[in-house]
């Protein structure tokens, strides 16, 4: 088994529709979260919502992890709701924020392979 550090989420920045920013490859053993922050670089509050959703799943309430939480302007926020997660071959994040070009996000971690 091996273990690879690297960049899940490029950072970039969250659109205001549900979109899958990450999956695990299907074809490893899963993957460790261990870092995943947010930037809201607008003049005011914006709200974030994030899923770690299972294989073959959707971006649902059963599968949120964060729900409209609130980044006041110029704030840089670590989500560790989602830090420490462990996501089988499949699973997926999405997110969505509630302004566009206003806030960007981005993750690291650990693929096994």
């Amino acid at each position: 088994m091996t273990t690879t550090p690297k960049v899940l989420i490029a950072q970039q920045n969250i659109p205001n529709s549900t979109t899958t920013a990450y999956t695990s490859p299907a074809n490893g053993k899963g993957t460790w979260v261990d870092q995943f922050d947010v930037c809201n670089y607008s003049a005011g509050a914006v709200t974030v919502r994030v899923w770690v959703v299972p294989s073959g799943g959707s971006a649902v309430d059963s599968s949120i992890r964060i729900i409209d939480k609130s980044i006041a302007s110029k704030a840089s926020v670590s989500l560790d709701e989602v830090v420490g997660s462990f996501m089988n071959p499949g699973d997926s994040i999405s997110w969505s924020a509630s302004a566009a070009t206003s806030i960007n996000g981005g993750a690291s971690g650990r693929e096994i392979t």
